[in-house]
Order: structure tokens, then sequence, then C-alpha cells
């Protein structure tokens, strides 16, 4: 079993990365984690505090379940992955039934972030984009998926993930064992982690 950490800023492409990974491999090889799926539950937080939690901060996931379920898929038994909404700031009684493959994905804006989780890790990746280029990116996101105007989402760049990004994810980088530089756009970078990929799989 091949365990991938992939990080990045917001809107740095680790998404559009780990799709065409994914899609250039067989069928049924990969799990993907996504690190969303593992935020604190916010239920308990009165509704009009909500838009005040931050979640570019690390104490917003719940770490211990996410490596939990790393090692559980890495010792061949299913988990049932949970699921959040950035509507509600709430996880939701639903939950997806993982099987273990053969590759597991963990991909999330701190997935390098956890010492405990890095540790179960085989390969580190950063995706690196254009400070600017992130924020059109979120904008463009946040405004069609969330809901959110323009304006509050620069308002919330400024005063939340720009600071964030500095503190906690720009630094994950001295952990990663490649960057990725232009995202989802550097094809180079992503056949060579596809040829990598394939190679372990055949052995």
């Amino acid at each position: 079993m091949l365990i991938i950490g992939i990080a990045g800023g917001t809107g740095s492409g680790k998404t559009t990365v780990v799709r065409k990974i994914v899609e250039s491999l067989p069928a049924g090889e990969v799990v993907l984690l996504p690190q969303d799926s593992y935020y604190k539950d916010s239920s308990h937080v009165p509704v009009e505090e909500r838009q005040n939690i931050n979640f570019d901060h690390p104490d917003a996931f719940e770490w211990s379940l996410l490596s939990k379920h790393v090692m559980t898929l890495k010792e061949g038994k299913s988990i049932e992955q949970p699921t959040y909404s950035y509507l509600t700031c709430t996880r939701q009684p639903e939950t997806i039934h993982i099987e273990p493959r053969e590759v597991i994905i963990i991909e999330g804006i701190l997935a390098l972030c956890d010492k405990k989780l890095r540790n179960m890790m085989d390969l580190k990746i950063f995706v690196d984009a254009d400070p600017d280029e992130r924020l059109i990116r979120v904008i463009q996101r946040d405004v069609v998926e969330r809901g959110r105007t323009a304006e509050a989402v620069m308002e919330r760049y400024t005063r939340v993930l720009k600071p964030m990004h500095l503190q906690f994810i720009e630094p994950c980088k001295r952990y990663a064992d490649l960057i990725v530089p232009e995202g989802g756009s550097n094809k180079v970078a992503i056949d060579i982690l596809t040829m990598y990929i394939k190679k372990h799989l055949k052995s």
C-alpha cells in the first residue's frame, strides 16, 4: 500500500493534481481521503457564531480520526468516512463507505501539518501556486460553490486565509518530498508522480 499526502494553499490546484493522478491510474486502485471531510463538528456552536470559525487553522480538524482511518485502511479494513457541509458548518449524519485500496491519497491544505499523519505517508507532495492566482480561484469557487459574495471572500482572504497560509501551510513545504509549482497545469510533475505510483503498483 502506498500512502500519499498532497498539501498546498487554498486554490493552489491540489484537487486538479489529485484528479489527474486518479484519472491516469487503473480504476479502483486509489482511495481519496479529503482532509475537508475531517473538520470537527460545529453543530454545538450557535449558527451566528459559526462564520467566525477559522477553517484554515490546524485546530479545526479532527486529526485523531483521520490518522485512525488511515491506519484502519492500512490494516486492510474498511472505514466510514465522515461528510461535512460548508453551508451549515456541521458534520452530516451520512458517511461514505471506503474500502482499502493499493493507493491512499490524503488531500488538503494542511495534509502535511500533523506529525503522526505525516509519518504514515510514503510520499509527501506540496502543490504551489502564485498567491494572486490562488485568490482568483478562491473567489471563483466560493462564490459559485459556497454562496459567498466576492467582497466577503476577499475580506476573508485578507483576514484569515493569507495569515494562516503564511503561518501554517507554507512552512509544510519543508516536509515535502516533491513540490509541484503551477498546480494542476504542471503536466511534467503530474506525469512523474503518476509514473512513480504505477511503478509501485507493478511491484
